[in-house]
Order: structure tokens, then C-alpha cells, then sequence
């Protein structure tokens, strides 16, 4: 394994961070060797100096791709906590289906959900078959489910919707797997009903928001930790604007808005906290 020196580590992270917005100290360096050695040896680098001259002189950022694939953090699990699942299922949905029914007869109810760091897709699935679980087929309701992540991989891999013994095991119990998945030997693959369900695109959530339009609920857990403060203050005043005035937010259990987006405020619902903006 290639070691890396304390000048390659400043340089290497401030180039990470310019092109994924994922803030790495010089605490580090055991992260950039066991995830970027394999690339810069198979780029026939000898230092992490020259993979960032390499990357940065490659036209098709094919080098870039797979930096920002391999430090991505795609630490995910279907149905992740369990309770945010819960808040969606008793509370944020009926609640949104109530102020969003139509008004005349034969309308439909448009709602719009977004998992901003959707990773390999679990999350978004849970989002989808606790939707299913709800409101079965009833066509009084169109979602629109999107799913977006940087890693070129991660997005990949959950627009296809298969996993492995090891991801499926984690979070799924034995009738939410029979129902929703069939088995192709030793992987699971999302069935169709679910998987048309939901949409996936690349999308660095450093850049402006153009072309996302509105959403009536955003899942935003556990990416915003890697992010500086500044960064994060950001982030969350761009999705303040990207949601509707009477929609939700969900971030992750260890994570808090206080002192980063004075917009939202923080509301409980049993063992549960969600965010919304401010009247």
C-alpha cells in the first residue's frame, strides 16, 4: 500500500473537497491509503501527488469518478433507525395526503419525496414500499420518489435495486423481503411495482438546486457530518427553499440544525424529530 505524506494529505483533501464538498483533516490518512491506493496503483502512480495531477489532467474525469466513488461513505441499511420510518408512516404522509387532497372529484394528489444522499438506494426503497404499505394502489395518489447521490457506483447500483445476503439482512424482516424482492441466486432484486416507484440521478449537493423544483419531504440523513459548518449552513438554506412551506424534514439521529438554519424548527413526534420551517 502506498503511504502518504503529511504535504499529500492537504493537498489530496483540499482536492476532494473541491470537487464533492467532503471536508477530510489530517486525521485521515489511513482513510486516503486503504481507499486510494488500489486507484493509484492501477494508474501506475507511485504517490498520491501524482494520481492528483493525473485526475486533474484527465479530460473524461474517469480518475475523478472513482476517487469520489471510493471516499464516498455508503454506509446505509434499508429501513436505517427504524423510527424516522414510523414518523413517515403514522404522521408525515397522512398528514401531507390531508393537505395536499384534491378538491375536485377525479383529481389526483401530487407528492413529491426526495432522498438527497440516497447511496446504494435502501433508504429510498424504505421510502417507497412504507408508501406501498400505506396506500396499496389506490390511484387518488401520484409519487414522485427521487433518489440522488454523488458516487457514480452507488447510484448504479440502486438503479438497478439488487443487494446482496449481507445488505438485504440488514434492516429487512422476512415478509417485507418475500413480498417486495425475488431472489436471483445469491443476490435479492427489488420487484418491478417497487422499483418503478422511484428515480435515481447523480447530484452533488455542493452545486445549486436548479432544475429540482419543489418537494413536500426531504430525507437529508447522515451526509451533512462531512460537510464544514459553513458548507452545512449552505446546504440546509437550499433546501429550505427546495421545500414546500408546509413540508418535512428528516436528518439523521445524531444530527441537529441548531445553530445551522435558523429557518427550521425542530418538532417531536413520540421518539421521533422531524423539522419545518418557520411560519
Amino acid at each position: 500500500m502506498i503511504k502518504i505524506t503529511p504535504a499529500e494529505i492537504k493537498t489530496v483533501a483540499q482536492y476532494i473537497y473541491d470537487i464533492s464538498g467532503i471536508h477530510l483533516d489530517s486525521s485521515k490518512a489511513y482513510l486516503f491509503e486503504t481507499r486510494l491506493s488500489s486507484i493509484a496503483e492501477e494508474h501506475g502512480c507511485k504517490s498520491y501527488s501524482e494520481l492528483h495531477q493525473q485526475a486533474k489532467r484527465d479530460p473524461a474525469k474517469a480518475i475523478e469518478r472513482k476517487i469520489i466513488n471510493a471516499i464516498s461513505t455508503n454506509e446505509t441499511l434499508f429501513f436505517r433507525d427504524k423510527n424516522p420510518f414510523e414518523l413517515l408512516k403514522h404522521k408525515i404522509l397522512p398528514e401531507i395526503i390531508d393537505a395536499r387532497a384534491p378538491r375536485s372529484p377525479g383529481m389526483k394528489t401530487n407528492i413529491r419525496i426526495w432522498s438527497a444522499a440516497a447511496s446504494t438506494g435502501q433508504e429510498l426503497y424504505s421510502i417507497a414500499i412504507t408508501i406501498k404499505e400505506l396506500i396499496k394502489n389506490d390511484p387518488a395518489y401520484n409519487f414522485t420518489l427521487l433518489g440522488t447521490d454523488i458516487s457514480d457506483d452507488a447510484i448504479s447500483q440502486a438503479s438497478y435495486g439488487k443487494y446482496n445476503k449481507f445488505e438485504i439482512e440488514r434492516g429487512l424482516d422476512q415478509r417485507v423481503l418475500r413480498q417486495y424482492f425475488t431472489l436471483f441466486g445469491n443476490t435479492w432484486k427489488i420487484k418491478d411495482e417497487i422499483r418503478a416507484m422511484v428515480n435515481f440521478r447523480k447530484f452533488n449537493l455542493m452545486q445549486p438546486f436548479t432544475g429540482l423544483g419543489k418537494f413536500d419531504i426531504i430525507f437529508c440523513r447522515n451526509v451533512a457530518i462531512y460537510f464544514t459548518l459553513e458548507d452545512r449552513k449552505r446546504l440546509f438554506n437550499k433546501i429550505a427553499d427546495a421545500l414546500a412551506d408546509d413540508g418535512f424534514l428528516l436528518i439523521g439521529s445524531t444530527e441537529s440544525l441548531s445553530g445551522v438554519c435558523p429557518q427550521f424548527i425542530p418538532k417531536r413526534h413520540l421518539r421521533s424529530i422531524f423539522y419545518q420551517k418557520k411560519a
